[in-house]
């Protein structure tokens, strides 16, 4: 056998002796246990909205909290409807990837299911360091007194509640015998129709999207910087065409 066709027989057998090697090796079974799985890769779903078509009418607030009331959860409106001199639009909950409230929450209330990102409120222990974490604002707290503990008794450990307190903040607004339960938009999974803030919008300016809108709009981006002409860069609120 001369010397050049020993080279590639002996390097083929070396090739395969380290593959048999590599597939029992701990450090390669290691490495594909932590490779993320192909939903890690998507991106959650979560409700946009176009200050220019909000109107400011608070629809979507009334809408969300009538819907979780009839459906025994708190009443408190998932999203706050935000405004300033020219412009006025909800805010809410944006549902991230890595999200900061799931990874605090000492209870492991916040989990992600769906696409989502979801609070099971009946585990809430109302630390509110969801509330702190959340880089938006977009979790709030809301509560009733518990049935047994009558509502003309105060704690004995806390000074007599006023009548009518006032409220001075989502973080340091008390009442004694209240528990706060942290609230955040849950994209109404219990409605087969979606989100009721969507369906009840006057004018359209909220929109539910996903990891293929995402997709979409990653491309049209790309569309736009290679012809030179940004336009309306409002990508993900444009109307869903052909793939």
């Amino acid at each position: 056998m001369s010397a050049r066709s020993w080279r590639p027989a002996t390097r083929r057998h070396i090739n395969r002796a380290t593959c048999r090697r590599l597939s029992k090796s701990s450090v390669v079974v290691t490495f594909r246990q932590k490779c993320p799985s192909p939903e890690e890769h998507l991106v959650n779903r979560f409700i946009i909205a176009d200050s220019t078509l909000c109107i400011g009418c608070h629809t979507c607030e009334a809408a969300c909290s009538e819907t979780h009331r009839l459906h025994g959860l708190q009443s408190r409106p998932r999203l706050t409807v935000m405004r300033n001199q020219k412009d006025s639009a909800p805010q809410l909950c944006h549902h991230c990837e890595d999200a900061p409230c799931a990874q605090v929450c000492p209870v492991n209330a916040i989990t992600r299911e769906a696409g989502a990102i979801q609070l099971n409120e009946s585990l809430c222990v109302s630390c509110k360091l969801c509330g702190i974490a959340c880089p938006f604002g977009a979790i709030e707290f809301s509560g009733s007194r518990p049935l047994h503990i009558p509502a003309n008794v105060n704690s004995p450990k806390a000074p007599p509640a006023p009548p009518a307190p006032a409220r001075v903040g989502a973080f340091l607004d008390w009442t004694p015998g209240v528990r706060a339960v942290a609230v955040k938009c849950d994209l109404c999974q219990f409605d087969a129709d979606g989100p009721a803030c969507i369906r009840t919008c006057p004018t359209g300016a909220l929109k539910l999207v996903d990891n293929h809108d995402i997709a979409r709009a990653s491309r049209r981006k790309r569309e736009l910087t290679i012809n030179a002409d940004l336009g309306d860069l409002s990508l993900l609120l444009q109307p869903r065409g052909g793939e």
